[in-house]
């Protein structure tokens, strides 16, 4: 299996490989769609492509990779990083030799990615979109309150923050309606993005939050992965005879994590099981972002189980114990 590493840029990306003479070779590479598929068309069949992973740099490789059957895997740069110890020196072919040789020692390790589809394409880039737009708006209205403390206050500058406010305002909307319309109209998106808005405290943010970041549950396929990758999961802390108490790991998604507690709030205002396990822990003296943290991670299996089983959320739902389902089919079973 020949790997080659790739540090990935905006303009060029470096190639590390083995040559047929066993001697390690580099080459750049245009980062642009004719550069690409020609660099592409002259790797072998068995070949697997290990890069850095660098956000929006990398989708035309993968893009191009999945439409030719190309095996891709990306991998962070912090784990590369740590993976080679202390290490001295950094270039672009350097770095791209260090990550050949990361694909080729954790072979086994590797994920492979694709292409996102059309439509989860779209949705992310909408929502990115969006979050800037909403961002900027709350800028503008926290400006605009300071502008009140001052003792001439300027009417142009008002007027022209009240016009921006407005026009920001239609456009969000107007995002967001263009986001439920391709929701609506990809079958398999529409399924799963209702299945989630059953679950109470689960709104169109979080859930469009996670079609995307899980790509439509399928690339994050587990509540356990998703736990973690949202960094609701609990790690534990304990070597010799130190033990500590468990924590969340900082390497994680902070604006879904920040999605999931509001749910979680409004999960304990709405719904009686969240709002009763809650009570219980604070009675019990638990800290409160523990116990919200909990319930974050509770209402993101609960999002999984109903996706996964293709069942909206109920409320008054009773999981049957299985011990007791299967002792009565062994008993009907003996019975006949």
């Amino acid at each position: 299996m020949q790997v080659y590493g790739i540090d990935l840029s905006m303009e060029k990306f470096d190639v590390s490989f083995i040559g047929i003479n066993g001697k390690a070779k580099s080459k750049q590479v245009n980062n642009s769609l004719a550069a690409i598929s020609k660099f592409l068309m002259t790797l072998p069949d068995d070949c697997v492509l290990c890069a850095e992973h660098t956000g929006v740099y990398g989708e035309m490789l993968v893009f191009l990779c999945t439409m030719m059957n190309i095996r891709i895997a990306l991998v962070p740069g912090y784990t590369i990083k740590h993976s080679f110890g202390m290490t001295k020196g950094k270039s672009d072919p350097i770095d791209s030799l260090r990550i050949r040789e990361y694909g080729e020692r954790f072979a086994d390790k590797l994920t492979f990615v694709t292409a996102e589809s059309e439509n989860i394409s779209e949705l992310t880039q909408l929502y990115a979109l969006r979050a800037q737009l909403v961002k900027e708006r709350k800028g503008l209205q926290t400006s605009e309150k300071g502008h009140f403390h001052r003792p001439h206050q300027s009417i142009h500058v008002h007027r022209h923050i009240r016009t921006m406010l407005e026009v920001l305002d239609v456009e969000i909307k107007a995002i967001e309606q263009e986001i439920e319309i391709i929701i609506q109209s990809d079958d398999c998106i529409k399924e799963n993005y209702d299945l989630a808005r059953s679950v109470k405290g689960v709104g169109p943010i979080i859930a469009t939050d996670l079609l995307i970041k899980t790509g439509n549950f399928e690339q994050i396929d587990t509540a356990r992965k998703a736990s973690s990758y949202a960094g609701v999961c609990p790690f534990p802390q304990s070597s010799g005879k130190m033990v500590s108490k468990s924590k969340t790991s900082p390497f994680a998604d902070k604006k879904l994590k920040s999605l999931l507690f509001m749910g979680a709030k409004s999960a304990v205002q709405h719904n009686k099981e969240y709002q009763l396990y809650f009570r219980k822990k604070m009675l019990e003296g638990k800290p409160y972002y523990v116990i919200m943290n909990n319930i974050s991670n509770k209402l993101l299996r609960t999002i999984y189980s109903v996706v996964k089983n293709k069942t909206p959320y109920k409320q008054d739902y009773i999981c049957l114990d299985p011990r007791t389902r299967k002792n009565k089919n062994s008993f009907s079973e003996k019975v006949a």
